[in-house]
């Protein structure tokens, strides 16, 4: 990948800073990243040589003798005289098999039946023969649904035994194969009824979605076990039951939906397959007429269903559909935002807002998150991945994610995410009648706890007379500049705000922002010209009237994270909403590391001081720098913990409400 570094016009004019030993080393590694950033990308997911499939061992698919009964198997097999009869005919010893079955329906000859109508149905499509396979396909889950489910069969069934989870499998693999075939018809489309006639049989087979989003959202459906995980999350959330997962690839719907504008390109999504066998009536049966339902459930809102009287877990995936989404091309680019937002804000200003991965839930609380400085909406995904793996957070919590260029002021970056939540509530819910979008929760990284921060206080007039003595409205101005002013500067708590949680932030700044990283900073991040026209500008026409132009949105993100800042004495002495709980969670990297014997105490980036926040309720500290603070196990788990406890106030006021109590604010 081509890799270049951008100048903006007046470096050369800037003066070079003194040295200084922890400068000197800062720069360096500063330097360092911004030649190699983006120039290698890590893989969420790379596409298997051979499907996974956990029938491969017990039935010796790959071997070269070819597929095999498992030893139970063959013993059936033995004690009704049937080896000889398998080696001639297996389709004579199925059809004596099925006939032992319909004399004595026990569950060792119906599990023996599906598994030997899979490795037969193996071997027909191995020889090309797909519509025999099918055939075969479709016995052997009817027979290992039969197994699993059939209430007569409850005094028998074991479920502690091994061929109880084989008979899952069984089921699993048998319609997982079936529906390739289906796909490669080009028939496995949701929404629609197909009709499928193989040699013998008649398959009416109904493919509904289930969940919240339509059959016209889905344009094609991919199998996870074509796929492994690559080194871009660490966690894999695999539940093991019955069903198919599968990987959904989002169509665009322009104009479908109020949500539509915030879903990202390439969104890919979980689902898992079920097949629903029907009741037959023996005519049916004997004509070979079967009729059943497919259905594609989504594992974010389902994760058991009720089948034959009885509630059943499905095997889904959670992980893989999210790395496919994250290794999809369209995403990466946005990705790829993360250096272009740094070093030329302007650039990126037109991809900057919010994004949903999943699909919007009025009855579901927001949890915004916001990354930091030199980053993108991806530095989330290892806490996402594991935090809606938790059933009971998924199942209250829906997850945005707030891009924004980060090479500009934090306040400057406050303002645009003041704006845009103001615009998801005006487009989400117009009437402001969802109670969920008030109890929303921010959870901000680095400097994106700052902007998070800022969402929370009353300006007053504190932020303005920073900048200048003279009133805003007295100044030589238009009515834009105006309010592109006051947008930055006076601002009041968003009501919908109901929790903050901050990671590794500088409360009180970072001595990472240094002579030498403020110097590398103004040479390489190239603010907006228009901002810098309207400052030149203003403090053209109101001669004396700025007492620090500076804070006029022309310094960069790293100036402003100065612990020198004026802005952030005033920050901290801001009146805070009094709706709003805060949580702190402080990386500290171990004494004994390297960049724990030359950095101060903290983690690495930010002081343990400057870190510390006296108005949190809770404070957690985790040994982690200040790169993986958030993604850290004990940061997850403590995001979790909050998550937990704010839906558990919300019960409890809710539950008062109900007996006519009178309740105060949610903290």
């Amino acid at each position: 990948m081509h890799c270049e570094i951008l100048l903006s016009p007046s470096a050369a004019a800037r003066p070079e800073p003194r040295s200084n030993a922890r400068g000197g080393w800062l720069v360096l590694l500063l330097a360092a990243t911004l030649v190699f950033t983006g120039c290698a990308q890590q893989r969420y997911i790379t596409r298997r040589s051979q499907p996974n499939n956990p029938l491969t061992a017990p039935l010796r698919l790959l071997a070269r003798t070819g597929p095999k009964p498992t030893p139970r198997t063959e013993q059936l097999l033995r004690r009704y005289d049937l080896v000889g009869e398998l080696k001639e005919s297996p389709e004579k010893a199925l059809a004596r098999l099925q006939a032992e079955i319909e004399a004595d329906p026990v569950p060792d000859k119906i599990c023996s039946y599906a598994e030997l109508a899979y490795i037969q149905g193996k071997q027909r499509e191995l020889t090309g023969n797909r519509k025999d396979a099918l055939d075969l396909y479709g016995a052997a889950v009817a027979h290992a649904y039969w197994y699993l489910l059939d209430p007569k069969l409850d005094r028998f069934r074991n479920p502690y035994d091994p061929q109880f989870r084989r008979a899952c499998d069984l089921y699993n693999e048998s319609l997982e194969a079936a529906m390739r075939i289906v796909q490669r018809a080009g028939r496995l489309k949701p929404g629609e009824t197909q009709v499928i006639r193989t040699g013998s049989q008649e398959y009416t087979v109904e493919m509904k979605l289930c969940g919240p989003w339509k059959p016209e959202d889905i344009e094609k459906l991919e199998f996870v076990n074509d796929f492994e995980l690559g080194s871009g999350l660490t966690n894999h959330h695999h539940t093991y039951g019955l069903g198919v997962p599968l990987i959904a690839v989002r169509r665009r719907q322009e104009g479908a939906s109020p949500a539509e504008e915030y879903y990202p390109p390439g969104l890919s999504f979980p689902v898992t397959a079920f097949l629903r066998v029907e009741h037959q009536t023996p005519h049916q049966a004997a004509g070979g007429v079967h009729r059943c339902v497919l259905e594609l459930y989504d594992p974010m809102y389902a994760c058991n269903l009720e089948v034959c009287g009885r509630m059943v877990p499905l095997e889904t995936d959670l992980t893989t559909p999210l790395a496919f989404f994250l290794d999809h091309p369209a995403f990466r680019e946005k990705d790829n935002i993360a250096t272009v937002g740094l070093l030329n804000p302007a650039g990126s200003q037109g991809i900057k807002g919010l994004y949903m991965v999943e699909p919007f839930d009025p009855q579901r609380i927001p949890v915004v998150m916001v990354h930091g400085l030199w980053s993108s909406p991806t530095t989330w995904m290892e806490m996402f991945n594991d935090l809606r793996a938790f059933p009971e957070v998924r199942s209250r919590y829906q997850f945005w994610f707030f891009l924004y260029p980060t090479g500009q002021p934090f306040w400057t970056s406050a303002s645009q995410l003041r704006d845009t939540l103001a615009e998801v509530r005006a487009v989400l819910d117009p009437h402001g009648q969802n109670p969920q979008l008030d109890q929303m929760v921010l959870v901000g990284h680095s400097m994106g706890g700052l902007v998070s921060r800022l969402q929370t206080i009353e300006s007053g007039d504190s932020f303005w007379q920073l900048v200048s003595e003279r009133p805003l409205e007295q100044l030589e101005a238009t009515p834009q500049e105006r309010s592109k002013l006051a947008k930055c500067f006076y601002f009041h708590p968003n009501p919908s705000v109901r929790r903050v949680v901050t990671l590794g932030t500088p409360h009180q700044g970072s001595t990472f922002s240094n002579d030498y990283t403020q110097y590398i900073g103004r040479t390489f991040i190239i603010l907006p010209e228009m901002m810098a026209e309207l400052s030149n500008k203003l403090i053209r026409e109101n001669p004396g009237a700025f007492r620090n132009p500076d804070l006029l949105t022309m310094t960069t993100s790293i100036d402003s994270l100065s612990p020198k800042c004026p802005f952030f004495p005033v920050m901290l002495s801001a009146e805070r909403a009094p709706w709003t709980t805060y949580h702190n969670i402080v990386g500290v990297v171990p004494s004994k590391t390297l960049l724990g014997r030359v950095s101060e105490e903290g983690d690495g980036v930010v002081a343990l001081a400057s870190a510390r926040a006296e108005d949190a309720v809770t404070e957690v500290r985790v040994p982690a720098d200040h790169m993986v603070v958030h993604k850290h196990p004990l940061a997850i788990l403590e995001v979790r913990r909050i998550l937990l406890e704010h839906v558990g106030r919300i019960d409890q006021e809710v539950a008062a409400m109900q007996r006519g109590e009178r309740v105060g604010m949610v903290r």
